[in-house]
């Protein structure tokens, strides 16, 4: 396993009560996660908010006719109960175990929170099931581009004063492989995209505060569990500075957002025609002669003198 789950859900518990300081990504994401439901041209009757927060999606979807009911759930307590006045129904439960049963759900928005789950495929999976046939699923998660400066003045610190690195940031879903799991886990008509978003500040401790003020600090299993050392700190910060300041003197923090887009299968679903089955000939809309590829004669290569 990636990452300890445990030090997500205390991560996230510490940050829930004063998020709403600090949740500009996380309404940044889903802003542009409903944009996607709003190019849907259907309704949805009952959806589900997986890895609620604190209840940005509730909060912007408001009394949008595309969700009738909507649940919201996380796996922190703290966040929970800073949503739970914004959806039918709220509930604490873990993106790994859903408690849903099969085909019972419409729609499944997740925004920002599937990146920290072990096992992402066997996840998906669970979501497909739940969802009803011709259901759909909207997520953003964290792409592998994300906290790249930090990353890298991170490993250089402690690379030149330690003579090693140890995991400080977290990975991220690489965006060449999100279709795939989409496919592994069953969808249908999957569309993967990808964003970033660049922000700046002041210095580069203010980034890690923030960082720890959304609830989106380390959690990876390896990684160190002692705080890290003033000087390595302090080396890091300078190698941030160096690399990745503008004209004005403030440092970028790129963060990716891959958004995940795929439909529980359903026979009216467009599906892809058999090889050979088409009506119309390429060559005919090209207004060219077709070749076949038997009656192509090779050309002869030149011998070697």
């Amino acid at each position: 396993m990636v990452f300890d789950r445990m030090a997500v859900h205390r991560h996230r518990d510490r940050a829930a009560a004063a998020l709403a300081g600090a949740d500009f990504l996380f309404r940044e994401a889903a802003t542009r996660l409903l944009d996607r439901l709003d190019d849907v041209t259907r309704c949805f009757p009952l959806g589900l908010d997986l890895g609620c927060h604190n209840g940005q999606i509730a909060d912007l979807l408001g009394s949008h006719a595309k969700v009738d009911k909507l649940i919201q759930c996380d796996v922190s307590g703290g966040m929970a109960k800073a949503a739970a006045t914004k959806a039918i129904t709220t509930l604490v439960a873990d993106e790994e175990s859903l408690p849903f049963a099969e085909a019972t759900l419409d729609l499944v928005l997740s925004n920002l929170s599937l990146h920290w789950v072990n096992d992402l495929p066997g996840a998906l999976v669970q979501i497909r099931r739940a969802l009803k046939p011709d259901g759909l699923l909207l997520a953003t998660v964290f792409g592998g581009e994300t906290l790249k400066e930090l990353r890298t003045a991170m490993m250089e610190a402690e690379s030149e004063i330690t003579g090693g690195a140890s995991p400080r940031v977290s990975p991220f879903v690489d965006v060449r492989d999100a279709g795939q799991l989409l496919n592994r886990a069953g969808f249908a008509l999957p569309v993967i995209d990808a964003d970033s978003v660049s922000v700046t500040y002041t210095d580069p401790l203010k980034l890690m505060a923030d960082l720890r003020a959304m609830g989106e600090t380390n959690a990876v299993r390896e990684r160190s569990k002692t705080f890290m050392r003033r000087d390595m700190l302090a080396r890091a910060c300078e190698i941030y500075r160096e690399r990745f300041s503008d004209a004005r003197g403030r440092v970028a923090a790129t963060f990716q957002i891959v958004t995940l887009t795929g439909w529980a299968p359903h026979q009216s679903q467009q599906k892809a025609l058999r090889p050979g089955s088409a009506k119309n000939r390429l060559a005919d809309a090209l207004a060219t002669t077709e070749t076949h590829l038997d009656d192509k004669t090779p050309t002869p290569r030149p011998r070697p003198s």
